[in-house]
């Protein structure tokens, strides 16, 4: 029979246990995603239900341009997205490097200096995905940082031969994420940059900010950190295969074309394999991008 210090000895390695557990599980709970490993709080709305996403973030806070001050920004209507930007103008993007090395051999944009607003011209791309084609049309007029940080991560291959790591398909919820070539949903380019449109419409004390909107099907939006997404958007997206309902703290910079959408509806309907805590996880039918071309 156990002797009482020995008992006590037993309890003391079992409570030593216990703490280790709950801060690797503390640590695991900071580096869920959207996509990827994603942390969401559901949100019930008159919309629907909306999820947070999160993502890995890159450390490092941009430098202040004009597609990042919105200390003067007007209150929003809660639940609407804000209207476009109509103002043509050149922006100056900034492309801190983030404490994470690059999952893949990449540089940050060269060009830092890009047009924004109505008379910003728009940008096709060609995916060739595993499960068929997708198209998208690039926008500018309100986030010309990510879309020039996209276009040059695609010329630089970046994305080619890189699976597509979680997708949801459930009501209010639906969209297939991509962009880490790890498919962990912890890589990233090695640099980060800020929100863009709808974000910077907002003043960051406006309530609005919080009220979820929709993003609707056939839109491209970024992933980020969530908690601090101002400056951690790196390479992860989502590509938005019906109608999402999401705070507006998710960069929109494109749409994709029918074809595409179709073929996400595809992918969608064989469902996800509940890895995520979150909701959704990996795809049951697989899917990878080949090769995504700019132009």
């Amino acid at each position: 029979m156990p002797s009482n210090e020995q008992r006590r000895a037993a309890a003391k390695r079992k409570l030593e246990r216990q703490l280790a557990r709950r801060a690797e599980q503390e640590k695991k709970r900071k580096r869920l995603t959207i996509a990827g490993s994603v942390l969401g709080v559901i949100v019930v709305a008159a919309a629907g239900v909306g999820v947070y996403f999160l993502t890995k973030g890159e450390d490092g806070t941009p430098t202040a341009s004009e597609t990042t001050n919105v200390s003067t920004k007007k209150p929003q209507e809660p639940g609407v997205l804000p209207a476009l930007p109509t103002e043509s103008k050149t922006v100056t993007c900034a492309y801190p490097t983030g404490a994470e090395p690059a999952a893949k051999p990449v540089t940050p944009p060269t060009e830092t200096s890009v047009a924004a607003g109505p008379d910003a011209p728009r940008t096709t791309v060609t995916i060739d995905s595993t499960q068929g084609p997708i198209g998208l049309e690039l926008d500018s007029t309100g986030s010309p940082c990510t879309v020039n940080s996209f276009v040059s991560l695609a010329r630089q291959g970046y994305f080619d031969n890189t699976e597509c790591h979680r997708i949801s398909a459930q009501q209010g919820f639906e969209m297939l994420q991509c962009g880490d070539p790890t498919a962990s949903s912890q890589g990233g380019p090695g640099y980060a940059f800020a929100n863009e449109y709808p974000t910077d419409q907002y003043d960051p004390s406006d309530p609005a900010l919080n009220s979820p909107v929709t993003y609707k099907r056939g839109v491209i939006a970024m992933a980020n950190s969530g908690l601090t997404p101002e400056g951690t958007n790196g390479s992860q997206f989502f590509l938005v295969f019906g109608d999402t309902t999401l705070p507006p703290k998710y960069t929109i910079f494109g749409t994709i074309d029918e074809p595409g959408l179709q073929t996400l509806a595809k992918v969608g309907a064989e469902g996800d394999d509940g890895s995520n805590p979150a909701g959704g996880g990996k795809p049951k039918l697989p899917i990878s991008f080949n090769t995504v071309k700019v132009g």
